[in-house]
């Protein structure tokens, strides 16, 4: 399409229907893209330019439908939706498969120690931290006493949960211990996930009527959207956490994955304990290992990152009788006619 752009398209919805899940799937692949993390500063402004300008009547010269929807999800991938702030870059759905993919692969490698397995409980749940807290819905300020209570609660609770999953895995077979880093990030994402939207569920987020008209704060609305989030992050560690376990099962028994680290010892020049932890470790440690399960974890997260964002509608809706009472008549008074809300549920 070229010439004059129409202003009938709604760029404020994404392009394809978002009552089917196929919809909803298009639109979390173009979202999730990972090259879309390779944008430079200038790219993303222009996206922003473009997409500004079409919401106040103004079409760039020379625009095209396609190059509309390439720019809104170019935006709707670095933007905030709820505040417009440009968002930090490794909490961006789009760096979810790069990030993901080397922490999980990390996670599932490094899973026999003690050691490894809190330090990347750590490193996973930070990450976590940083993608609920970046992804959170609505626009409701937290403050640094809050982020950082509710950071040393989901970390602690995702370690303590590894550990004593890991403690009990010493009894089970082999196999079942390469399970223990999944069933801790399931366990943990119950935890971190809540802990860090913990101002919403204490004092609500925003909803509005179908026209986006905002009618006030809800927290069964929190809580609703809470459960969609935790319940599409579970579902998405599923695939990436399950299936390269048992395929790294059966290649580690396989002769071209038994090459090993030739280190015999720390240079003499140096003194680091933190060197000599590294090379000890890798004295045992295949090194085709972590490179392939980093790969399996990768070719599962493309699909799973997408396809389990798109379980529940991105604009939730729920019924007036489900909020508050007081929310309620205060709806009855304003906006008689309104028996639904809808909601950003975050991701």
């Amino acid at each position: 399409m070229s010439g004059e752009l129409s202003f009938n398209i709604n760029i404020k919805e994404p392009r394809w229907d978002q009552g089917t899940f196929m919809g909803r799937a298009k639109h979390f692949f173009m979202v999730t893209d990972p090259r879309n993390v390779l944008l430079s500063s200038q790219a993303l402004e222009e996206a922003r330019v473009i997409v500004e300008n079409y919401r106040a009547g103004i079409v760039t010269p020379g625009l095209t439908e396609d190059q509309l929807w390439r720019a809104k999800y170019v935006y709707d991938s670095a933007f905030h939706p709820d505040t417009g702030e440009k968002m930090f870059v490794i909490g961006r759905m789009s760096a979810q498969v790069p990030m993901n993919m080397s922490i999980t692969g990390c996670m599932l490698t490094f899973y026999r120690t003690t050691p490894a397995v809190v330090f990347w409980q750590w490193v996973n749940q930070s990450f976590n931290a940083v993608v609920n807290y970046t992804n959170r819905s609505g626009d409701a300020p937290i403050t640094v006493n809050q982020l950082g209570a509710a950071y040393v609660s989901a970390t602690t609770g995702a370690v303590v949960t590894a550990l004593g999953l890991k403690s009990l895995a010493t009894r089970l077979p082999p196999i079942v211990s390469r399970f223990v880093p999944f069933a801790a990030v399931a366990a943990a994402n119950c935890i971190n996930i809540p802990f860090m939207r913990q101002r919403e569920l204490k004092y609500g987020i925003p909803v509005t009527d179908e026209n986006g008209k905002r009618l006030g704060e809800s927290v069964s609305a929190a809580q609703q959207a809470i459960m969609q989030v935790v319940v599409s992050r579970i579902g998405m560690a599923v695939p990436a956490m399950a299936i390269p376990p048992v395929i790294m099962n059966a290649l580690e028994k396989r002769a071209f994955m038994k090459v090993f680290y030739r280190l015999k010892e720390v240079p003499p020049h140096s003194n680091c304990v933190v060197m000599h932890l590294i090379v000890v470790s890798l004295q045992r440690f295949p090194i085709l290992n972590a490179p392939v399960q980093v790969g399996l974890v990768g070719l599962c997260l493309v699909f799973a990152t997408p396809l389990c964002c798109a379980l529940f509608p991105q604009k939730s809706s729920m019924s007036v009788s489900g909020l508050e009472a007081e929310l309620q008549e205060r709806i009855r008074q304003s906006s008689p006619s309104t028996s639904m809300v809808y909601f950003n549920k975050g991701l």
